[in-house]
């Protein structure tokens, strides 16, 4: 035992040593050249330490996980939402259902800030916010039946503060399940490789959920095998057919990819869970895991050096040409996902808590998948960063601001002291086989450039087109995993709502309520979806800043709930735990709302955006980027409802706060008023580890029970 110990602590004392020289690295070095590797240094070193300590600490001391006791999967298992999951299967569908747009496209707008900003909080915010939230929320809505935020915040917190929760989930859903399509829209739009390729992952996913339910239960190494063996086929076949006489049939314009779009949402959200959305996620985070894993490795082998300036003007000028706004808070607001997602605890509250078969696993699923997916956003930073800054803001920056051609940007991006030549800029074009990169706003091509420079390092130039495409399409399945889930999860919400209403809706599985419900949804975020595609100036830029505000707020009503739990469950000593990242998260967004709502600076505050171009269409006059009198009406708009919504939604967030305070501080007076809502106990009877690798402990409980899962 005594050598044991001597060897962890050895091995933590290394691991933490390398996340210290990356840490000191990144922070000390002004002017000389960088190497990304000490970026993923300090990630991973960080990311092991906090796994191995402090979740491990909240698992067992704070939320004391209960391996005896019964899960929902288990206790209510239907075949249709509640089924109990190998936790394998389950991590997989869990990273990517959180994993979407955020992860990939903030890091890479916030490096305009620099790449230490954005690392330091990816790394930080992560560990000490992020991971404990989706930790946390999955606990207790494990112990409520799976019950979703929305309902957990009305029954914790009361009617008043609960339904301020309820709507504000559900408006925030709704807005983010927009963008994530929007996002694939532009991602597959004339497209045939990338949809061939996506398309085909659908019916693969249904092969292994009747594979894993029918044909061969349990065997989840063979479906795994077979399933990537026909997700790489896909791969290369979309390639094959984007060059064939298929291409036609398979390059979509974006008003028809919204029609698919919604009907696979709606398809995706009705059938059992084990037939299409846990096999399809599990079978997407093999690609995912497996493109970011290659990505950290093309780092350390090929050691590119990080380019963008560690800290740059724009951070402290706040007016920079990808997003205007001050490092604080904006900075926060952008990278969003990877360190701290209001999205995730709707999924930790919605499909992961019906199929989740152990308390203990609430740590691997919870915290593990978070600190992957921050991961995710710090590869994507260093894909940003380690390319020509010059390119990047190119690729970036609005048209209305550096114009459509080469040599205009050119002059343009050299005014900001990032020097590149016309020249320059129309060969990095022909070398990923585009016609221009110029203004590809939304941060999906630029991180496609700086992962085609690490790979083509390695493999050679002549393969610099081909890992583009790929890390576009690659992006595209990403959102597609989250777009399908979080759909799932929105019916959950709507249906807990409808439920206080018209009972039948509370039980998940009524078939006419989960019809009628799932309708609703993808009616809805169809709805935002359509009008980003048909928006004239591009819905992603009217969409992406409310988007993470949005998300951000959704956070703090996650921390809110998950803190009165914590205080009205016996837990007040720990309660810093969730209570400490809720005062930070709730002072950056009400900071954001607020300058976003009443900036002065048009480039800021939607209302003065607003009043900017209505003044201007009572002139009969036309601002650029708006080329006609309908552009400007159609920035009015839009401006007014993101104007609307973010002050809404920030005033709704509020509520939710100061009565989850009044709850809190009720209970700590006179604890005998406070009532729990959860589940009664109920002693497990399926025995399956905690971990990802069983401990020796576990294989003996695992070989000892009586009728073990065969497989298992």
């Amino acid at each position: 035992m005594r050598t044991a110990n001597t060897r962890s602590i050895v091995i933590w004392t290394l691991v933490a040593l390398v996340g210290a020289a990356g840490w000191a690295v990144l922070a000390l070095s002004r002017g000389e050249e960088v190497s990304a590797a000490w970026m993923v240094a300090a990630a991973l070193g960080s990311y092991a330490i906090a796994y191995r300590f402090y979740s491990k600490f909240i698992a067992n001391k704070v939320l004391k996980v209960d391996k005896t006791r019964a899960t929902p999967a288990e206790r209510l298992n239907n075949g249709i939402d509640f089924h109990p999951t190998d936790r394998r299967v389950l991590l997989g569908h869990h990273f990517a259902a959180i994993a979407g747009a955020g992860p990939l496209v903030g890091p890479v707008l916030a490096a305009q800030m620099g790449y230490l900003p954005g690392t330091i909080w990816i790394i930080v915010g992560v560990i000490f916010a992020g991971a404990v939230q989706d930790m946390v929320v999955l606990f207790f809505s494990t112990r409520r039946d799976g019950r979703s935020l929305g309902q957990m915040a009305r029954e914790e917190i009361g009617p008043f503060g609960g339904a301020a929760a309820l709507l504000a989930a559900f408006a925030i859903m709704i807005i983010l399940l927009g963008v994530l399509a929007l996002v694939i829209v532009n991602a597959l739009a004339e497209s045939p490789w990338g949809t061939f390729s996506i398309a085909m992952t659908i019916p693969i996913a249904l092969l292994m959920g009747f594979y894993l339910r029918v044909l061969r239960p349990g065997r989840v190494t063979e479906v795994s095998l077979i399933g990537i063996a026909l997700l790489l086929l896909a791969l290369v076949s979309g390639r094959w057919v984007a060059e064939s006489s298929w291409a036609d049939t398979f390059t979509l314009e974006p008003s028809t990819l919204v029609i698919w779009l919604v009907a696979y949402g709606f398809i995706a959200s009705i059938l059992p869970v084990w037939m299409l959305l846990a096999p399809r996620d599990y079978l997407s985070t093999f690609m995912k895991i497996g493109t970011i894993f290659l990505l950290a490795l093309g780092v350390v082998i090929a050691l590119p050096t990080l380019k963008m300036d560690a800290v740059t003007d724009f951070a402290s000028r706040g007016d920079g040409p990808v997003f205007a706004g001050s490092l604080f808070p904006f900075v926060f607001i952008t990278i969003a996902c990877g360190a701290l997602s209001g999205f995730h605890s709707l999924i930790s509250s919605g499909t992961t808590p019906k199929m989740i078969q152990k308390e203990t696993q609430v740590r691997m699923i919870g915290y593990g998948s978070m600190l992957m997916e921050s991961s995710v956003a710090v590869m994507a930073l260093i894909a940003a960063s380690v390319i020509d800054p010059g390119l990047y803001f190119a690729m970036n920056a609005p048209a209305g601001v550096i114009g459509d051609s080469v040599q205009n940007a050119s002059q343009v991006v050299g005014s900001w002291g990032y020097q590149i030549s016309p020249e320059d800029l129309a060969a990095a074009a022909r070398n990923v086989e585009e016609a221009s990169l110029l203004s590809r706003t939304g941060g999906a091509p630029t991180l496609a450039i700086g992962i085609s420079d690490i790979f083509s390092q390695i493999t050679g130039d002549s393969l610099r087109a081909f890992w583009y495409h790929f890390a576009i399409m690659f992006e595209a399945l990403f959102i597609l995993t989250a777009l399908d889930a979080g759909t799932r999860v929105g019916r959950f919400m709507l249906q807990d709502t409808l439920g206080n209403l018209y009972k039948p809706f509370k039980n998940v599985s009524w078939k006419p309520g989960l019809v009628i419900t799932s309708a609703i949804v993808c009616g809805l975020w169809g709805y935002f979806l359509w009008v980003g595609v048909h928006e004239p100036l591009g819905g992603i830029n009217q969409l992406f800043p409310i988007f993470g505000i949005s998300n951000q707020l959704l956070a703090a009503v996650a921390l809110a709930v998950c803190t009165t739990l914590l205080v009205k469950s016996g837990r007040l000593k720990w309660a810093w735990v969730t209570g400490v990242p809720l005062a930070w998260d709730a002072t950056v967004t009400l900071t954001a709302s607020w300058q976003k709502v009443f900036s002065s600076d048009p480039r800021v505050g939607f209302f003065k955006q607003r009043s900017v171009y209505q003044d201007a269409i009572d002139r009969g006059e036309v601002l650029a980027p708006a080329k006609n009198m309908d552009d400007m009406r159609t920035v009015v708009t839009n401006s007014t409802v993101d104007g609307v919504l973010s002050a809404v939604l920030a005033l709704l967030i509020v509520i939710v706060i100061v009565d989850a305070t009044r709850v809190c501080i009720r209970h700590v007076r006179r604890p005998a008023l406070s009532t729990l809502s959860e589940a009664p106990y109920v002693e497990s009877k399926i025995v399956a580890p905690a971990g990802l690798i069983p401990t020796r402990e576990e294989k003996e409980e695992e070989h000892d029970a009586v009728g073990a899962a065969p497989g298992s």
